[in-house]
């Protein structure tokens, strides 16, 4: 293989309803990163429908060059028509990186177009380096989350991989970036198009993903039952922030998985980060150790999730929990 070919990093741009999703502007900013280790552009792939107007947004956000895709088949995502157009695109422009978000959408395209084009993908990656041979270093957990596996594709391209949503820092918005917008036409085999939707249905939710939230109050085995928890959405509504749980809990059916921080979960970055009754195992401590500030609270001296705590507090959480609920509304009333 001549790798000389292969030029750029590539970032798929996942947009639903026509809204740029959140993981792609994180991606673009570590594209930009390596890109300039490497001495090369960041190409933004943008498919859709009527989608053309997002185009600078993603230049402004680090992005030199953003290649268009617009085609009715393409404004819900499905996966064939996706993985032509970019089968499309990889062949004819020889990116020499690709990156996907870890999203619904990012682990049904990547491994489809990986396998197409007959190169290797590295999933759930936590992180992406550049090596002195200017290979792409692909980190991601390993063997439960007990150790960290770093992977290089040395023999085919593009280097592929999803990186989990809320693990790389979103670069600052610079509205002044100059790029180029280019409108490429891709040839569809429509015959196989096999899946058509018939109706999309939403579900109605009123809380925020967590994710986006400032401020996490999250509670894991020692919180231990659905009262337990309710103590904890007294908490979070004073301090108008969301509930979150380590896996224990959601495997126990008292908090749905969609809520889950940890390996197997989301990945945080909130403001604060309350944990409540989590013991820190290394699973949950992937999803939310690089919160800005982590208050623990756990009747074990010895727990390990005291290691990664900016405030410790040993102690029974059903009494300290109701407390602090207590002390915050009656700070709150006086200020009123």
């Amino acid at each position: 293989m001549d790798k000389s070919i292969y030029k750029d990093v590539y970032v798929f741009v996942e947009q639903r309803e026509n809204k740029i999703q959140s993981v792609a502007i994180e991606l673009l900013g570590k594209a930009r990163e390596l890109a300039d280790e490497l001495g090369e552009k960041v190409v933004a792939v943008l498919l859709g429908y009527n989608i053309q107007s997002k185009a600078k947004e993603l230049i402004a956000y680090g992005a030199d060059k953003v290649l268009c895709v617009e085609d009715d088949a393409l404004e819900y995502y499905m996966t064939e028509p996706y993985t032509q157009a970019i089968t499309q695109i990889v062949k004819s422009r020889n990116p020499d990186i690709f990156l996907f978000g870890a999203t619904t959408i990012g682990r049904d395209l990547g491994p489809r177009l990986s396998a197409r084009i007959g190169t290797g993908l590295t999933a759930d990656c936590t992180g992406l380096a550049i090596s002195e041979e200017k290979e792409l270093l692909m980190t991601r957990p390993a063997f439960g989350g007990n150790l960290m596996a770093t992977i290089i594709c040395k023999e085919h391209r593009p280097q592929m991989s999803t990186v989990r949503p809320g693990v790389m820092r979103t670069k600052p918005k610079d509205e002044t970036r100059q790029g180029e917008i280019e409108m490429v036409k891709v040839d569809f085999d429509k015959s196989k198009f096999k899946v058509r939707i018939l109706e999309n249905v939403k579900e109605e939710k009123s809380l925020i993903d967590i994710t986006q939230a400032d401020i996490l109050v999250s509670g894991g085995r020692g919180v231990g039952c659905v009262e337990g928890f309710e103590a904890l959405s007294d908490l979070a509504k004073v301090l108008g922030a969301e509930v979150s749980a380590s896996r224990a809990m959601v495997d126990a059916g008292l908090i749905p998985q969609e809520r889950q921080v940890g390996q197997t979960g989301k990945t945080v970055r909130p403001d604060v980060y309350f944990a409540l009754g989590i013991s820190g195992a290394v699973q949950h401590l992937a999803g939310m150790e690089e919160s800005e500030y982590i208050i623990a609270v756990n009747k074990d001296k010895g727990a390990s999730i005291f290691n990664v705590a900016d405030l410790g507090i040993v102690g029974d959480l059903n009494q300290i929990v109701p407390a602090l609920t207590r002390r915050l509304k009656k700070i709150r009333t006086n200020q009123q």
